[in-house]
């Protein structure tokens, strides 16, 4: 991705000093560097914010009764783990903080959901269904609340940053069920091998 990134600034200050255009693509980059601070800046504040309701709600026992109703729904979808194993708690518990836009507070979740599904994982040299089924459904990213997309808009001063929630839940919803599909037809597929 670096190298992307190199590769399209060396184009455009090219472009830019062939067509007598240097000093925009000079200012560009320059306002685009202040514009960057104040977006993480925001971010920051967002995320902060998102975090310590994620704790208040962990803490108060939300979380726990969000994860109890998602347990019947992974117990389906993760039929090959055991029913009481932790992996199960875990996996609804990284999907609630996924929908409540705290992917940084997911990730941590994920991982450890990923070694408790290794643990039970017949074929440590291959992943599982389970691992596949996570990861695919993970990186579909479902969102109720695109916290972080919200905190962006905020940082670059956008008039109404909550109107990104409609179609960020569409989009999520539909590459989230994808997924699901997608596992299922593949794990189908797999097993007649």
């Amino acid at each position: 991705m670096n190298y992307i990134f190199y590769f399209l600034v060396i184009i455009s200050i090219i472009a830019g000093a062939i067509n007598g255009k240097l000093q925009d693509v000079v200012n560009a980059i320059l306002t685009g560097a202040d514009v960057s601070v104040k977006v993480a800046f925001s971010l920051i504040g967002i995320m902060a914010f998102w975090l310590g309701i994620m704790r208040i709600a962990e803490k108060s026992g939300i979380i726990n009764f969000i994860t109890k109703l998602l347990k019947p729904i992974a117990k389906y979808l993760f039929n090959e783990v055991p029913h009481d194993n932790k992996a199960i708690g875990d996996i609804a518990m990284c999907f609630s903080a996924n929908a409540l836009g705290l992917t940084n507070a997911a990730t941590p979740i994920g991982l450890k959901a990923m070694e408790e599904l290794q643990e039970v994982n017949k074929d440590k040299s291959t992943a599982s269904n389970a691992m596949c089924m996570f990861l695919a459904m993970n990186t579909a990213g479902f969102q109720l609340v695109p916290a972080t997309v919200i905190a962006v808009l905020v940082g670059i001063g956008y008039k109404n940053p909550t109107e990104i929630i409609m179609p960020t839940l569409i989009v999520t919803t539909t590459a989230f069920l994808g997924a699901i599909i997608t596992a299922k037809i593949f794990q189908k597929l797999w097993s007649e091998q």
